[in-house]
């Protein structure tokens, strides 16, 4: 069996990334919104196609969702094997199933067997979400990883567009049809495997300086529960927003797919131009200060958008704070997490992401159909202000100079 490729020389070094292993990177990154962007669109045409189906109002909508449980349930899993195990093989083995998973929706004809495809998806994104994540800690030193990250969040908002809108007319045409996006990891496969390198091990540096190395898990803590409320509300969108235009007299799927990706344009300008600068002139904690206030704007127009126009401006605001906040959750992340222990701690914020994209319909599908559409939207909006004012207060508290780890990497 061939050895895979691997890097040379001391431990911590780290050679110049080329622009070839800096794409694969962030086309790996885009699959995992691609996982739920693609088949957003359809999920009205699908619940219609499954009407028959018991619960299947709740089921159409755990099609978009179920991927994040099954994320949430095997990142810790797969975070443990990227630190032992080494991060490419991992890396593959997810690339694989990812692909299989994804185009099994093209030919099951039941609700359920749907459901176990998303389910296997779940667990491929698990594995490809933490590797990639861990390599790019890898890879980039601490002064490029910063700008590395703008770029993975600009790149996956882009991603997100595209797999919107080209979800939007392939469900035009059938609601099976956007499944077939997902054989675009078949592509990536090759150049995971020609560009990219095992990390060196570093076990010597683990082994002796194992009893030293201490997590900061108070502040971890805290990141993970922010990136558990942005995902949560961020759902709503994708799972709630096709049929609150279908209320408004907006049915075409790809008008569904256009609003949409409203959003993910938008958060891709302001991953490339707003997030550094941001970050600069607020430090973090004002990042997500301002991250939350520009995402309850969008929801609470999202409540009263009557039009194709409206409901897109909206998203576009959404997608303003989505910009800063997704980057900063992951450079923060990194920041955090010791070199030997980076692949548990992005398995834990991507158990944060993908355990509140699970929850969000179950928590709110409920009180949506009691309320309505709106109702929902102005309620997420409404406690997105609470944690943007939360975030405020924190960024502005005075702090002793010395600081525990975690508290400096945060609050620096």
């Amino acid at each position: 069996m061939k050895a895979l490729p691997t890097a040379q020389g001391l431990p911590g070094f780290a050679p110049q990334v080329s622009p070839l292993r800096r794409t694969t990177l962030l086309c790996l990154a885009a699959l995992n919104v691609m996982a739920g962007a693609t088949i957003a669109p359809s999920l009205p045409a699908l619940q219609t196609h499954f009407a028959g189906t018991p619960d299947s109002e709740l089921a159409s909508r755990l099609v978009l969702t179920l991927p994040g449980l099954f994320i949430a349930l095997c990142a810790p899993i797969a975070g443990a094997i990227s630190d032992r195990c080494g991060r490419l093989r991992l890396l593959f083995a997810s690339v694989l199933l990812y692909a299989l998973a994804g185009l099994s929706g093209l030919l099951q004809d039941s609700l359920a067997a749907i459901l176990v495809g998303r389910a296997l998806l779940g667990v491929a994104v698990a594995g490809t979400m933490t590797s990639v994540t861990a390599l790019a800690g890898d890879y980039f030193p601490a002064a490029e990883r910063e700008r590395y990250m703008a770029q993975q969040g600009a790149f996956i908002s882009f991603g997100g567009v595209v797999f919107l809108v080209s979800g939007g007319w392939l469900a035009d045409l059938h609601w099976r049809a956007p499944f077939a996006v997902y054989g675009i990891a078949l592509a990536l496969l090759p150049a995971a495997i020609l560009f990219l390198y095992e990390p060196p091990r570093r076990r010597d540096i683990a082994a002796g300086a194992g009893a030293a190395v201490r997590l900061p898990h108070f502040v971890l803590a805290a990141l993970f529960l922010i990136a558990l409320a942005h995902s949560l509300t961020f759902y709503l969108i994708p799972t709630q927003l096709p049929f609150l235009l279908r209320d408004i007299g907006i049915a075409r799927p790809s008008h569904t797919g256009l609003a949409i990706a409203g959003g993910n344009l938008m958060g891709a300008i302001s991953s490339l131009l707003l997030y550094r600068p941001v970050g600069a002139r607020l430090g973090p904690l004002g990042v997500f200060a301002f991250s939350f206030t520009a995402l309850a704007a969008g929801m609470l127009l999202i409540s009263v958008a009557d039009s194709l126009a409206t409901a897109i401006t909206a998203t576009a605001v959404y997608g303003i704070g989505m910009g800063t906040m997704m980057p900063h959750l992951f450079t923060c992340a990194i920041r955090l997490a010791p070199p030997q222990l980076r692949g548990r701690v992005a398995g834990g914020l991507t158990t944060s992401i993908f355990l509140g994209q699970f929850l969000s319909p179950l928590l709110t599908q409920h009180w949506i159909e009691q309320h309505g559409f709106a109702s929902g939207f102005a309620i997420a909006g409404l406690f997105l202000l609470l944690l943007a004012a939360a975030a405020t207060i924190a960024a502005r508290w005075p702090r002793p100079t010395n600081q525990h780890q975690g508290q400096t990497v945060i609050n620096q």
